[in-house]
């Protein structure tokens, strides 16, 4: 799949000499209220590319705030021509679709609970087909990034071509202190897969709570993303939805101008050179770890054959809980993070098990 850049998008009112941050409100509730926040976006300077708020809310439970619906989009076509900036609202099937290209809505969004549902995006997609569009995918509310894949896929067959994902974090049972989990290993294996897809960067959905929205976005601009979207209200106190994770366009002119904004690359001799020395050390330092763990299956193997012998079971729990305890006990002593330890011996320990097994 080939994608195409937020520059060539042509929907934005300059080009993106930095990157894309998108603002508003988590609902669009009265007029008032939306021009009272773009108004005060807009007052910070020209920091945010996009305007965005909710038109219809997913909710989890019934007779919540589910969004004005309809009867909002005129009050967002007002504001663009009021503000000159594009709109973007979510969409969650065909009807919201054809009634938001009706209002000539400049972006779409795909939100967390319709990813997670190839029939759902595949129906907005047969909507889309032969329209040309820029449309944003979240990722779905579980780590699957092979459901975020696929609904890429779905609008990528329609013809869409204008396409970016959305890092909104992921649902957890354990405990955190983010509302949704980032997870940040997964949309960058997006990355790896397709590095020309746009990666923009949901703080507030991450996050949860004003206070964590600047640490999340620094994180997001080190890591390279190329853009974030913000959920921003004029008082949001009083907001009819997710009113902990907005923030006030003052704090969010705060937290743009704040950010460190660092380069992917570096013209400087002196910083390639040395990067690539370092570089060098690593792959000679992971060619030694390949062959070492080339050697441990090896012996993995050896001792499968041996218990077969003997007639013993290839899992021996007392083995696994030695193993699993003292190996993070030794990295901690070396520095290394004891979770990221023993992370690496659970995979090593599945391997062990599957090539004992065969062996059997």
């Amino acid at each position: 799949m080939k994608f195409i850049s937020l520059n060539e998008w042509g929907v934005f009112p300059y080009n993106l000499d930095k990157p894309l941050f998108i603002a508003g409100p988590c609902s669009a509730e009265t007029p008032e209220q939306l021009e009272a926040t773009y108004g005060g976006i807009k007052a910070e300077g020209n920091l945010v590319a996009m305007l965005r708020a909710g038109v219809w809310k997913p909710r989890t439970r019934p007779n919540s705030f589910e969004g004005v619906g309809a009867e909002s989009l005129p009050w967002l076509v007002e504001m663009r021509q009021k503000f000159g900036m594009p709109i973007t609202i979510e969409v969650a099937n065909p009807a919201h679709v054809r009634i938001a290209l009706e209002h000539k809505v400049d972006v779409l969004w795909l939100g967390a609970r319709s990813t997670v549902n190839p029939f759902t995006v595949q129906e907005i997609a047969d909507e889309l087909e032969g329209i040309d569009i820029p449309v944003m995918v979240k990722n779905p509310i579980n780590p699957d990034l092979e459901l975020w894949v696929g609904a890429i896929e779905r609008l990528y067959n329609a013809g869409i071509r204008r396409i970016a994902a959305i890092h909104r974090g992921f649902s957890t049972h354990s405990k955190s202190k983010y509302r949704n989990e980032p997870m940040w290993q997964i949309p960058l294996e997006l990355k790896s897969r397709y590095p020309d897809l746009p990666l923009i960067c949901d703080p507030s959905h991450i996050g949860g709570t004003r206070e964590l929205i600047a640490p999340v976005c620094q994180k997001a601009m080190d890591l390279n993303y190329e853009g974030l979207m913000i959920e921003t209200h004029c008082n949001p106190d009083e907001a009819w939805s997710d009113a902990k994770q907005q923030i006030t366009p003052q704090r969010l002119g705060e937290v743009l101008n704040g950010l460190q904004i660092r380069g992917s690359s570096s013209d400087n001799p002196e910083f390639i050179d040395q990067l690539a020395v370092l570089r060098e050390k690593i792959d000679r330092i992971d060619k030694n770890l390949i062959e070492d763990l080339s050697m441990r299956m090896k012996l993995v193997t050896e001792i499968g054959d041996y218990k077969k012998a003997n007639n013993v079971a290839v899992f021996q729990v007392e083995r696994w809980i030695e193993v699993f305890q003292s190996r993070p006990e030794w990295a901690e002593k070396l520095g290394l993070s004891k979770d990221f330890t023993a992370q690496i011996y659970k995979l090593i320990h599945d391997e062990s098990i599957r090539v004992q097994t065969t062996r059997q």
